[in-house]
């Protein structure tokens, strides 16, 4: 075949080999949309099931599996033209973002520079600039994608629509191989970088206020708050975000907020900029595991303090990411990604082996509305096919049914 055939344990492999048991027969480095077709069908003739992986991770593994994993890092192509912006299945978000400012343009995604755009795009896509441009996926106008019989086809709204639809927030790898995706893009914008760190304050007061503030406040501001925990140290909080408006404005906002002193505004960064000064909060480091929920209220006192009571003691953290603007303003059926309601993200990140990351987000799951990021799947679920699809799910099922009868990208969890 002509795609290049790696052992799963090259060194070439080693930065990207998660840290589990599963383990691929071969690694096929796809160059070209000729090199996919012909992976996927040495695979159909060997019997093997094939999965691609375009980014750096997935957060339950689903890009490193038995059978064979397709590199698709080599089809990262960038073009814009006429603002929009076609871009290859294997490019990072550092490349996008690059590429894009050449134009001064950008896209609403996430902040890790190592996400891989065709995985953040198929499960949703949430970021910086979201709440007022909406999810990544909310941007895709149309996609390249290779069946599993090695049929190459583009969908948009008028061409296979159903899948195209399907495409736009159900998570990856579902219904083929994403080869390249087109976008409208956004001008790229002129932010104003928000960061303040607490280790004296009352964390009750500051996420009772976070929770019922941040997703009401306006689009051009997006602020998250996390809570980090280190043995023997107090609970740190951290307020980071992004305004789109000019430092007064945003300090303004900000102090109906919080008046605590001690937050740092960085005005007048280009998008691109900016995201290189975060370390991505949402991604965290192996060997840690993630749980998470959207909530649709804000959690009331007596959960709230049984979670802050549990986070100390460990290196473990919360992340409040919110939510509302643009994300809601789309219906719940208009695209594969049906959580439209949400106020919040809820993140829960610890060692595998700590058991406060289950314990604090059964704790939450009281309050919480029961949907789950498909960006972050979460294999305990009971019911993984409400909480990633609620209602979206029997319609999804039919377009799976028609584009992958042969349920030949099959992981755990898919549709």
């Amino acid at each position: 075949m002509p795609a290049e055939l790696f052992d799963p344990d090259s060194p070439a492999y080693a930065a990207i080999r998660p840290a589990h048991a599963t383990r691929p027969r071969l690694v096929a480095r796809c160059r070209s949309v000729s090199d996919v077709v012909a992976a996927l069908r040495y695979a159909a003739s060997t019997g093997e099931r094939a999965v691609p992986r375009g980014g750096g991770h997935c957060f339950a593994g689903r890009s490193w599996r038995d059978g064979i994993v397709l590199d698709l890092s080599g089809l990262d192509g960038i073009t814009v033209a006429e603002r929009n912006a076609i871009i290859g299945a294997g490019a990072r978000l550092e490349q996008v973002y690059q590429a894009l400012h050449v134009h001064g343009l950008t896209l609403p995604a996430g902040c890790g520079p190592t996400v891989g755009i065709a995985g953040l795009t198929l499960g949703g896509g949430i970021g910086l600039l979201g709440r007022k441009y909406g999810l990544t996926c909310d941007r895709l106008i149309s996609a390249q994608v290779v069946l599993a019989d090695g049929t190459v086809i583009e969908c948009d709204r008028d061409h296979h629509p159903d899948l195209f639809w399907a495409l736009r927030g159900a998570g990856g790898g579902q219904f083929g191989v994403v080869t390249s995706l087109r976008f409208a893009t956004v001008p790229e914008p002129l932010t104003t970088r928000i960061e303040a760190h607490w280790t004296d304050i009352t964390l009750d007061d500051l996420v009772s206020a976070w929770q019922t503030w941040a997703p009401d406040a306006p689009d051009d501001l997006t602020v998250n708050l996390t809570l980090a925990s280190e043995p023997g140290a107090p609970v740190r909080a951290t307020l980071f975000g992004a305004s789109t408006l000019p430092e007064e404005p945003t300090r303004e906002l900000l102090q109906k907020f919080t008046t605590h002193a001690g937050i740092e505004l960085r005005p007048n960064l280009p998008y691109h900029h900016l995201k290189r000064t975060f370390a991505d909060p949402n991604e965290p480091e192996p060997p840690q595991r993630i749980r998470s929920e959207f909530f649709a209220h804000p959690i009331s006192t007596p959960t709230l303090t049984s979670l802050l009571t549990q986070l100390a003691g460990g290196r473990r953290h919360l992340t409040f990411t919110a939510m509302g603007g643009a994300y809601n303003r789309v219906a719940e059926d208009a695209t594969a990604f049906a959580h439209r309601d949400e106020r919040f993200l809820l993140e829960h990140v610890a060692a595998p082996s700590d058991p406060w990351l289950d314990a604090s987000w059964t704790t939450a799951h009281t309050e919480g509305s029961g949907r789950v990021y498909p960006n972050f799947p979460d294999l305990l679920l009971d019911d993984w096919a409400t909480a990633y699809h609620a209602g979206n799910h029997p319609r999804l099922a039919a377009v799976k049914k028609t584009y992958d009868p042969h349920r030949f990208f099959d992981f755990p969890q898919a549709i």
